[in-house]
């Protein structure tokens, strides 16, 4: 009898929920308990076909007490466990990014063992099989110290010390993250099948594949990690000699870059494969909700970006079995390698997660277009991160903030005037009527900057007259555009951000004209769509 390799000694199980414990049995098991003697609390396992699952009952935050489990002829004892709150980490390379390459990582790392976090770091595995066994048996809960939290996300550390310091309880983060990889990576093959619009993934690796073998397809990714190994190795070198070397002259001297490698069924990028190898792993281990960044991998088809997001909260939320799992995202910072033109695809992204905010129930978003870097799209600056999602959970999730505070003015609506266009801007808390004030910028001509304008033919120009008014309205013109029917604002991959909340978060960017309708809820406010209908909505 045995638990899933998830349970372990200094492990964090959800306070004020039914807590799932589960693992694995021989055929003729017939009992497994499961009891903290502590809490006074057990539960009988439910044993099918080798697998069993006991629901412990809502408990109250605890800082230490075991957890033991018991079938007719053996015991596990898992010892300083606590009682707190449990997030999941998931998402690719930004979530990923570790602690001690944050530029405050290791002053941070010097004082991290006086927090009360935990971590749990999902073993990357490309593939089910004995080497994740083997990576799953040596793994476990680990407590904050210098070492021990080398590795851990930056994000997901920064968001867990400020609610454990807010909410004054243990908070565990289990990591689930890949970097480079798609939404499609985390999902399996049927919540793709069942959209027609997400099919395109599944078609490009059966494209990818077709006549390979299994063996194969080993093979060939085997001979891509030493080739790859070694094309690293080369570009570090590059980059030692000269920080500012271009991509293109990287690849000059170092030859091809052929970053993720073939397609196949041991590649991690494949779709639906992190699904088995890691989210299923540790699904249903119960937990407040889930932290997400991702998407820098799915800018190569941002229409479809919100579609396959919904199929993955849907999924995991039925998996899991808890239609109230919360969704914090974070909306993409700005970024855009120097040597690319302006895509505008990161924007579609953005506009995405958004749409995400306001139309799916319990979901946040975390603003963060201020935490990007030029050229670097793995900002090393992850506090600002942690924190806006810190945000988002105390007003979305635990009611503790107005979402004033938390959440930055939004685009609203539009109205189209003689030779101009009015966007208006409001808060997400219906209670709050806001004004001018809460709009501020470093000086008064930054406030004009990001606006654009087109007329009937879609052709922007920047906004040259930009005049605000109360309660929080703008109006637009351009000497370009004689009768403006639409506007747009921080339409870029990258830009300077200059016009904040008064709450310290900027003002996210929008366009007034999507390719559909808005349809669905926005957190209690009126939006003007496309089609220029207007609809009362709510997050709920």
């Amino acid at each position: 009898m045995r638990a899933a390799p998830i349970f372990s000694d200094n492990m964090v199980l959800q306070c004020g929920s039914k807590v799932n414990i589960f693992g694995s049995c021989e055929p003729d098991c017939k009992a497994v308990t499961v009891r903290i003697p502590e809490l006074n609390v057990s539960a009988e396992a439910v044993i099918s076909s080798g697998k069993w699952k006991a629901v412990l009952p809502e408990m109250k935050p605890c800082n230490c007490c075991r957890v033991i489990i018991s079938s007719e002829n053996e015991s596990i004892v898992f010892r300083n466990t606590a009682v707190g709150e449990v997030w999941i980490a998931g998402g690719q390379s930004n979530m990923e990014f570790e602690l001690h390459s944050d530029i405050n990582g290791e002053k941070e790392l010097e004082n991290c063992s006086e927090e009360n976090v935990r971590f749990y770091y999902t073993p990357k595995i490309g593939t089910v099989g004995e080497e994740l066994f083997e990576a799953e048996n040596n793994t476990g809960w680990s407590l904050p110290s210098k070492e021990g939290a080398r590795a851990w996300s930056a994000v997901g550390y920064y968001f867990a010390k400020q609610l454990s310091r807010a909410l004054k309880v243990t908070v565990g983060i289990i990591g689930c993250n890949w970097g480079g990889t798609s939404a499609s990576c985390w999902i399996p093959r049927k919540c793709i099948e069942e959209k027609p619009q997400l099919m395109p993934y599944l078609l490009d690796y059966e494209k990818a594949v077709a006549g390979k073998s299994q063996e194969d397809m080993k093979r060939e990714y085997c001979e891509y990690l030493v080739y790859q190994a070694e094309w690293e190795k080369k570009m570090q070198k590059c980059y030692e000699n000269d920080p500012d070397i271009s991509w293109n002259e990287v690849q000059h001297i170092c030859g091809e870059n052929r970053y993720p490698g073939p397609m196949g069924v041991t590649n991690p990028m494949r779709p639906c494969g992190l699904f088995d190898t890691m989210v299923s792993r540790i699904c249903p281990y119960t937990a407040k909700g889930v932290l997400w960044y991702q998407g820098e991998s799915d800018d190569h088809r941002p229409q479809t970006y919100y579609d396959l997001m919904v199929s993955l909260i849907d999924c995991w939320r039925n998996i899991w079995q808890d239609e109230n799992m919360f969704f914090l995202i974070v909306q993409l910072p700005m970024f855009k390698y120097k040597e690319d033109p302006d895509y505008k695809h990161w924007c579609l992204i953005r506009e995405a997660q958004m749409k995400l905010y306001q139309t799916v129930k319990n979901t946040g978003l975390a603003v963060a277009l201020d935490c990007g870097e030029f050229n670097n799209i793995h900002p090393v600056n992850k506090e600002p991160v942690g924190n806006r999602l810190f945000l988002q959970a105390m007003c979305e999730v635990y009611m503790a903030e107005d979402r004033k505070n938390c959440f930055p003015l939004s685009y609203k609506g539009y109205e189209l005037n003689d030779d101009s266009i009015t966007v208006f801007l409001g808060s997400p808390d219906p209670k709050h009527i806001c004004t001018l004030r809460d709009l501020r910028s470093a000086a008064p001509e930054d406030m004009n900057e990001g606006f654009e304008v087109a007329g009937e033919d879609g052709v922007y120009f920047p906004a040259d007259s930009v005049v605000y008014s109360e309660p929080a309205n703008i109006t637009l013109k351009s000497v370009n555009v004689k009768k403006p029917c639409r506007a747009r604002f921080l339409w870029t991959n990258y830009a300077d951000v200059k016009i904040w909340s008064s709450c310290g978060i900027p003002i996210p960017p929008f366009r007034t004209h999507c390719d559909e309708t808005i349809s669905a809820q926005s957190n209690g406010t009126v939006i003007r769509a496309a089609d220029g209908d207007a609809t009362g909505v709510s997050n709920s």
